[in-house]
Parts: structure tokens; C-alpha cells; sequence
């Protein structure tokens, strides 16, 4: 009767598992690359790139012209979903050229993130898209959503463990033809001075009937 070792050497030196045979590694590689090929085509043809195959109908000639848009992700992004948030939350309603160079400043690590997806989708926005300018585009929507989180353990005195939360996020952004607008949240309520003078020039300019 073979032992366990022997065993594990004789299920090593196989066909299969033989380092020497051509088709081993190749193989395995192979099947490993289709896999991701085959992920990164369901999430294109059901996530959020899908809007950039989106046919519209041909448009009549007194309708205004429908800007241009490309959609553009980076997923499993080793950061904090939260702490991405601010850096998403701080380009929107930017123009291109104004968020790549805020984001140069920022000293954060989802701000180099940012600004290598904005820059990604800008030039799939020139080479694929057919927009015309570079530089005419600005951030319609940027937002960080949550992604795998992975459990690992910490060790604390006296034999004691803890878990550790590597957690990973996913970055979008749609980048829009044309000029930012002026106001990309509503305009803040006005503060309680501007309400009293507001009044005050309604009170001074109202009229009084049957008076002098």
C-alpha cells in the first residue's frame, strides 16, 4: 500500500500537473483569461457601461443638438468606498481640464485614482465616441459604490483574534459634451439677512391706497 507522499509524487509527476509537458501552463493561463474576459463582458453588457451602446433615434432639424456622453469604470479599486465618496463628490460639475487639475493637488489616494479614470475616459471619448474637443467635456456624474470586502484576522493579547475588513470599491464616472453649467446642485437658501432686506425693500417700495 502507497503512503500519502508517494501518492502526492506520482499525482505530481502526471501528464496533468508535469511542468515539462507544452500544453500545461498555456492551458491553465488560457482558461484564467477567458474567465475574466467572459466577467468583464457580462458587467459591460449589463452594468454601467451598457449606456454607451445606446442607439438614439436620428433627431429632427429644429430639435436642440443632443450632447455627447461616454461612461467609463474602474472596479475593485483597493479603497475605502467612503473615503472615495469625497474625492467622487468633489469633481462633479467640473469641466475635464479644471478636475484633472484639482485633482493633481488633492493629496488623497483616491484623487490619482480619479483623475487616471477621468483621463481614461476622455480619450475613449475622442478615439471611440467621435466628440471633437477634448477639452469641451465635464463631469455629469461621479460616484463610488461598494465592492468586495475581505475578512482577515488580527491577533490581540493573550490569544485573542480580531477582523480586519480590506474592503474595495468600484469608481464611475460620465464625462458630457459641452459647457459645465453654472449651478450643478441647487443653489443654499438664503440666509437670514437676505430675507430681512428683501422684506425691508418690499415694505419701503409697497403703496398705501387713499393716502396723501
Amino acid at each position: 500500500m502507497l503512503s500519502i507522499r508517494q501518492c502526492a509524487q506520482r499525482f505530481i509527476s502526471s501528464k496533468i500537473f508535469n511542468t515539462n509537458n507544452s500544453n500545461c501552463l498555456p492551458s491553465i493561463q488560457q482558461r484564467s483569461l477567458n474567465w475574466f474576459k467572459e466577467e468583464e463582458d457580462e458587467n459591460d453588457d449589463k452594468g454601467f457601461l451598457k449606456y454607451n451602446k445606446t442607439i438614439f433615434p436620428p433627431q429632427k432639424p429644429d430639435e436642440p443638438k443632443r450632447p455627447g456622453y461616454v461612461c467609463h469604470v474602474k472596479r475593485n479599486i483597493k479603497y475605502s468606498p467612503l473615503k472615495m465618496w469625497y474625492v467622487a463628490c468633489f469633481v462633479r460639475g467640473m469641466s475635464v481640464d479644471e478636475a484633472v487639475k484639482q485633482l493633481s493637488f488633492l493629496k488623497k489616494k483616491g484623487a490619482a485614482i480619479a483623475k487616471d479614470t477621468i483621463l481614461e475616459a476622455q480619450r475613449m471619448a475622442i478615439e471611440e465616441h467621435n466628440i471633437e474637443f477634448k477639452s469641451n467635456l465635464w463631469v455629469a456624474e461621479s460616484f463610488a459604490t461598494k465592492a468586495l470586502v475581505y475578512k482577515g484576522i488580527r491577533r490581540h493579547a493573550r490569544g485573542r483574534v480580531g477582523i480586519v475588513h480590506y474592503r474595495y470599491c468600484h469608481y464611475f464616472v460620465r464625462l458630457e459634451e459641452g459647457k459645465p453649467p453654472k449651478h450643478y446642485y441647487q443653489p443654499a437658501p438664503k440666509t437670514g439677512e437676505e430675507w430681512l432686506q428683501e422684506w425691508m425693500e418690499e415694505m419701503r417700495n409697497r403703496k398705501i391706497y387713499n393716502s396723501l
